[in-house]
């Protein structure tokens, strides 16, 4: 049997391989764009994240004699003349601006090194040669503290999961034994219940109030759901900013809503509620910032949904509430989940809003993720909250597609 060939010569299986190449280099020409730029804007800042959130290089590059000596100290006194000269020499060689940092990283283990190492700078020029020891204490009676000395062992290691400890209030103790916070330091374990309550709560709430928006929106006439979607997509047309602001003046003691109170005599003059700067300020304005992610969801899976199932459901003698129970929510439980899942992953890493009208008992780990990120510059810390955030979304996702399936998610 002859070979089949082309116009122009070419085995027609040789011509097809050529052109489905050609087709996947466009193909490929076409994503790569959008390929690198994810990798640059999402991959690397989040691989980057990670490595911060155990990195603890940035001590052992300024005193690396000073934790070979360390080592070899049994710390049941204080260290001996040694250690004192290797992190004299040491601090006096060190570059300022090396030197900075590393007295900010030590300060995250023991309130005052910062300042310690600060002030032993300037004042060591006075010191000419040993003893050290001595000295350095008359200097500062810092130098001759325990705790001090023994806090250098949480950062021997160039690589520590100490910014993971001290994210759940646990730390390592001088023997490098994992222990709990001190009391007064202990903030970030009530944050987190606080953190997973308040979403959970706004993801139940919006789920009961989109649910019948949903349904509304897809079994109206054509006109009227229009209608409907425009009020459900304009919090996408206003600034969060101003929808947050806006909750503000509704919700504040000499609010509008108080006002109506007063004026409909339900309330006194003197029992104004407080429904702002707390939890329920937070609760109220994060169900409304979020609940058009829970619609959306919901009406797409509710548009398919054929109407016949609930009528053949009737006509069988089915009471209506049995018959959507039943036939009609199970049919909605890619939505349901969906938009749950969507809902759960904005509402657990918000910021703005609980900041504005949360106050201080309505504030999530978002406010601590951008308070060290900002003001404290404890980056290691700042990422490990991020990366315990990031562990549990990766979590819902897998939990979700186990339940679900990914391929079943409806988003709009």
């Amino acid at each position: 049997m002859s070979e089949i060939l082309t116009t122009d010569g070419t085995p027609l299986k040789v011509s097809l391989k050529r052109a489905e190449r050609l087709n996947k280099f466009r193909a490929l020409g076409l994503v790569l764009p959008l390929t690198i730029f994810l990798f640059i804007t999402f991959i690397i800042p989040i691989l980057s994240m990670l490595a911060r959130s155990v990195d603890d290089k940035q001590i052992n590059t300024v005193f690396p004699k000073t934790f070979k000596v360390y080592e070899q100290w049994d710390q049941t006194e204080l260290p001996p003349e040694e250690m004192y000269a290797t992190i004299f020499n040491e601090i006096m060689t060190a570059d300022k601006r090396q030197i900075g940092k590393a007295s900010t990283r030590m300060n995250y283990s023991q309130s005052g090194w910062k300042s310690l190492i600060k002030k032993s700078k300037r004042k060591f020029k006075k010191i000419k040669e040993g003893p050290y020891k001595e000295k350095m204490i008359a200097i500062d009676k810092r130098w001759g503290k325990m705790e001090f000395w023994q806090a250098m062992g949480q950062m021997v290691d160039p690589y520590t999961a100490g910014y993971f400890l001290n994210a759940v209030d646990l730390k390592y103790d001088a023997n490098r034994e994992i222990v709990q916070q001190p009391e007064k330091r202990r903030i970030y374990n009530h944050t987190w219940i606080k953190t997973f309550k308040v979403s959970i709560l706004v993801t139940i709430f919006c789920l009961i109030l989109g649910y019948p928006i949903a349904h509304l929106l897809a079994t109206l006439p054509l006109k009227y759901s229009n209608l409907l979607m425009i009020f459900v997509l304009l919090p996408f047309w206003t600034s969060l900013l101003v929808r947050t602001v806006s909750w503000i003046i509704i919700l504040m003691k000499k609010g509008v809503f108080n006002s109506i109170l007063v004026w409909s005599g339900i309330i006194a003059e003197e029992n104004r509620i407080q429904l702002i700067y707390n939890e329920t300020g937070t609760l109220i304005a994060m169900t409304q910032i979020l609940l058009p992610f829970m619609v959306l969801p919901l009406y797409s899976v509710m548009k398919t949904i054929s109407p016949s199932y609930m009528r053949a459901a009737l006509n069988l003698g089915a009471q209506p509430m049995h018959a959507f129970y039943r036939i009609y929510m199970p049919q909605t439980v890619p939505g349901i989940s969906a938009g749950g899942l969507l809902v759960f992953v904005l509402a657990i890493g918000y910021f703005i809003t609980p900041e504005l009208v949360g106050g201080s008992d309505g504030l999530l780990i978002g406010h601590f993720i951008a308070y060290h990120l900002k003001t404290t510059l404890n980056w290691g810390l700042c990422s490990a909250l991020g990366a315990i955030l990031l562990a549990v979304m990766l979590v819902l996702y897998w939990v979700y597609n186990k339940v679900v399936g990914i391929e079943n998610i409806k988003l709009g």
